[in-house]
């Protein structure tokens, strides 16, 4: 009886001795980062290089992503409709409008009763097609040298420019402050008509007003569409 119990106690510590020994190896193991034949792979977020955040961020299954579509107008190289406009070409530059001239318009010299010591000067588009009255009128009363002086302060917006049958009109102030120069009478006036370049196209000559007196003092207006504007200054 004593002997097996002694067996009994021997095989007990036999095995609890291989117990220990495995117990130990698997410590080494995993202090060692080596795995135990037969254990199953267990991947970790490090591992395996996969970011929590990244994966919140993808689109999940059947979800549309979102996109942001900018306000009509201000998308930056746009039109509004998301295309990209189309670069226009390079557009030829308007013709110039031919200059009233004698060739293509008349001119005739009038009284008028307000304001005293004037006269009126109106050209007519006798063509068929649109002319300009550029500038004002070049004018020469009798044999006069020097063109009389032009107002700069009488100069349009625009340059009138006169459809067929349609008028221009320019104001003459024949005399300056009485008293200051001698008046000398004249019977001709001599009316040069300019292009865009200020350059003469023509002159026509026109019997004026009996007892016209001018002085070196009086001046002409720019061209002008209407009566109003032409007897103003």
């Amino acid at each position: 009886m004593r002997t097996n119990r002694i067996r009994t106690i021997a095989v007990a510590a036999t095995a609890l001795a291989a117990a220990l020994s495995l117990t130990a190896c698997g410590g080494e193991d995993k202090a060692m980062g080596t795995k135990p034949a037969g254990a199953a792979d267990t991947a970790t977020p490090a591992a395996t290089g996969t970011d929590d955040k990244a994966q919140s961020d993808a689109p999940k299954a059947g979800t549309p992503e979102t996109q942001t579509v900018p306000a009509e107008g201000k998308h930056a190289g746009g039109n509004g409709n998301g295309k990209k406009p189309e670069t226009a070409p390079n557009e030829k530059a308007a013709p110039s409008i031919p200059a009233c001239t004698p060739k293509n318009s008349t001119v005739k010299v009038s009284s008028v009763s307000r304001p005293i010591n004037h006269l009126l000067l109106t050209v007519t588009n006798t063509g068929s097609t649109d002319c300009a009255a550029y500038y004002a009128p070049f004018l020469r009363f009798d044999d006069a040298q020097a063109v009389y002086p032009v107002l700069d302060d009488s100069k349009p917006q625009a340059v009138v420019t006169l459809s067929p049958g349609q008028e221009a009109y320019a104001g003459i102030s024949l005399l300056g402050e009485p008293g200051q120069n001698e008046p000398v009478k004249s019977d001709n006036l001599g009316v040069i008509m300019v292009d865009k370049n200020n350059e003469s196209k023509g002159e026509s000559t026109l019997k004026l007003p009996a007892e016209t007196y001018t002085d070196s003092l009086g001046f002409v207006t720019y061209w002008q569409s209407d009566v109003e504007n032409a007897l103003m200054f």
